[in-house]
């Protein structure tokens, strides 16, 4: 069996996650749209940042919409520091992850039919950022404060969709400076609540982050 071909179906809560192939995606099933979150990808999206948001999301009753530059499969990616490695790395290492498939484009979204926007990291906001159509998303969400969430580098969209100017935020050290430049205070924090807008490190402090934002969401679709 090959690393990604790890399951053929699998139905959590309110949205169908499938793994067919090593391909996840999330088809909405609910006509609530109260209850719909976007996340949105791209190539090099990171795998756990991603991941963990899909599953856990519908738990809590909310579908999960992905969607991308166009509706098609992308490559995820794993990143971390090796522990072992003979050569020590400054950064993060990349390796392949899963495939995630965006069932919409960014320029078919309505965003009023969405509760919220989470911004999930790895090196795929590097390039969405300039992407005019996933922008205006996030301006949405923004101007009408509604939930927004972010891990890790999900900070530059933010950024670049002027969602946290006067805010206090947090990210990986690394994006600092992406935060500063979008008007925000970095605080160096494991995680970070100002107003509609809930950020943490990395998915490591997804513990801390998920209770914040379900409660964000439950407050807003109430």
């Amino acid at each position: 069996m090959q690393r990604r071909d790890f399951l053929r179906l699998s139905t959590v809560s309110a949205t169908a996650i499938s793994l067919s192939a090593g391909a996840i995606h999330a088809a909405s099933t609910s006509t609530n749209t109260k209850k719909r979150v976007l996340l949105p990808v791209g190539d090099a999206v990171e795998t756990m940042d991603t991941l963990y948001p899909l599953f856990r999301l519908p738990e809590a009753g909310y579908d999960v919409v992905i969607c991308g530059p166009e509706a098609r499969k992308y490559h995820s990616v794993l990143h971390e520091i090796p522990p072992d490695s003979l050569i020590p790395w400054d950064i993060t290492q990349e390796r392949p992850g899963y495939f995630v498939t965006a069932s919409a484009a960014f320029r078919d979204i309505n965003p009023e039919e969405f509760c919220s926007i989470f911004a999930t990291g790895g090196r795929a906001p590097e390039y969405l950022r300039y992407d005019k159509e996933l922008l205006r998303l996030f301006r949405h969400f923004s101007e009408t404060k509604k939930p927004i969430a972010s891990v890790c580098h999900g900070i530059e969209l933010l950024t670049a969709g002027d969602c946290i100017r006067g805010k206090r935020v947090t990210t990986i050290p690394k994006c600092r400076m992406d935060a500063e430049q979008g008007g925000a205070t970095f605080v160096d924090d494991l995680c970070v609540r100002d107003g509609n807008v809930v950020s943490c490190k990395g998915w490591a402090e997804y513990p801390l982050l998920f209770p914040v934002y379900i409660e964000m969401l439950e407050k807003a679709t109430s």
